[in-house]
């Protein structure tokens, strides 16, 4: 990363990284990124992705799995349906089996 790189920058250059049919959570990223209390701040630069259709930020959710940036998607269900499309169970908004799809940054990059 460059040094001139914004943090929301940082931020779509992690969410870029995650698999297909893996998740990782606003927390992690910004623990990843050295910033750990800063959750909100990975969930404002989710919200703020806009056409960056490179950054899959529908692989991004909350620490108990709960899809808590849906609403930010076009679409009643876009984002359940891209995270199915994947392989990833979900029921009343909620990540099945979690700790079997969460990517961890601070694991697999460090």
């Amino acid at each position: 990363m460059k040094k001139s790189d914004s943090f929301f920058d940082k931020v779509y250059e992690v969410v870029r990284l995650v698999p297909s049919g893996k998740v990782t959570s606003y927390g992690l990223i910004a623990t990843y990124l050295g910033a750990a209390k800063s959750a909100r701040v990975v969930g404002w630069a989710m919200n703020n992705v806009g056409d960056l259709e490179d950054v899959p930020a529908h692989r991004v959710v909350n620490k108990k799995g709960l899809l808590t940036g849906k609403h930010h998607f076009d679409g009643v269900n876009l984002m359940q349906q891209l995270l199915e499309n994947e392989g990833i169970v979900i029921v009343d908004n909620q990540i099945q089996n979690l700790e079997k799809v969460l990517w961890n940054p601070i694991e697999e990059l460090s």
